[in-house]
């Protein structure tokens, strides 16, 4: 054989691998959600995967992995291929849950994020039938009576603000944990629990209907279709109770940074979409996009303060 054929035979050899590499994707995305099906996680996730499968030519598949305050599922997105068809679809409590339960079987930096969706109001509703129609009256009723409020993970937002009412008040309430907001909606409706913070999404209708009575919401900025409902900071508690959480989009960091790129691409299109927006309005979600740059700097902003709320209210996962 002349070795011209040899050093052909070699070249070709050497460009087989990169040839042979299948385009991304090369089969269905699992985005994990670490909260069970019905809640305001699940329903975010499913709006945005649609568009986004559209956009990478791959059904998007949601996978719903809740356990220990989301930690599970996102444990799980660490440990995943890290090849970009596993990603993770994730609230505040990202952060939140592992530093109240002081256990971090995941770090910040073990993931990419891909872009944020925005934010939700929080607003703290009482079972119907509970004689009261402003935070005052119940702050009023609650006293000495020893009152269960619900909790749709511990260690989140809707944990924090509870117990920190319950402490700046002194009204004892007992931190009842759910794994996900559903079930938590459920045990309010059905008087098993008196109180809980919701999120719009989740929990808009039953609000709408009269089913749960909204009294205050925590955020800096008024319910849109409840303008009326005051913010807890409006009513003079602490200035950390008009602070909002997060909705975003992370990958595995070992994922390449070409595929995270396209991932991005693929989020940021959906949230483009005027459908998704229209949505997102009509759930009273507040659409904020940002980019994988801008995102994973307010997620580190969050941590810092969370990290300080927590110390300040000696948060744990009892309450």
């Amino acid at each position: 054989m002349h070795r011209r054929s040899l050093l052909g035979l070699a070249a070709a050899g050497l460009a087989a691998p990169a040839l042979a590499q299948p385009a991304f994707p090369s089969r269905p995305i699992r985005m994990v959600v670490p909260l069970p099906p019905g809640g305001a996680t699940d329903i975010w996730a499913r709006l945005v995967a649609e568009p986004m499968a559209a956009s990478l030519g791959q059904p998007v598949v949601i996978e719903n992995r809740a356990g220990a305050g989301g930690m599970i599922g996102t444990e799980a997105v660490k440990n995943a291929p890290p090849d970009g068809h596993t990603i993770l679809f994730h609230i505040a409590s990202f952060v939140q849950t592992p530093v109240v339960l002081r256990r971090w079987p995941y770090r910040i930096e073990d993931f990419a994020p891909l872009g944020k969706l925005g934010t939700t109001p929080l607003p703290f509703c009482v079972h119907a039938d509970l004689p009261v129609t402003t935070l005052a009256e119940f702050v009023a009723y609650a006293k000495g009576r020893h009152l269960a409020y619900g909790t749709y993970s511990p260690g989140s937002s809707g944990h924090a603000f509870a117990q920190a009412l319950s402490d700046l008040e002194g009204l004892d309430m007992t931190a009842v944990h759910y794994r996900g907001e559903a079930p938590m909606l459920q045990d309010v409706l059905g008087g098993r629990v008196d109180c809980a913070f919701h999120s719009m999404t989740g929990s808009g209708e039953q609000i709408r209907a009269g089913r749960i009575r909204p009294l205050a919401t925590i955020g800096s900025m008024p319910i849109p279709s409840l303008p009326a409902l005051p913010r807890f900071v409006s009513l003079g508690y602490p200035a950390y109770f008009g602070n909002s959480g997060f909705v975003g989009l992370f990958a595995p960091v070992q994922v390449p940074a070409p595929i995270q790129a396209q991932l991005a691409e693929a989020f940021r299109g959906a949230m483009a979409q005027p459908e998704v927006l229209q949505r997102l309005a009509g759930m009273d979600t507040i659409a904020q996009y940002l980019d994988p740059v801008a995102f994973g700097a307010d997620v580190a902003a969050y941590l810092r303060f969370w990290q300080a709320l927590v110390e300040r209210l000696n948060l744990t996962a009892e309450g």
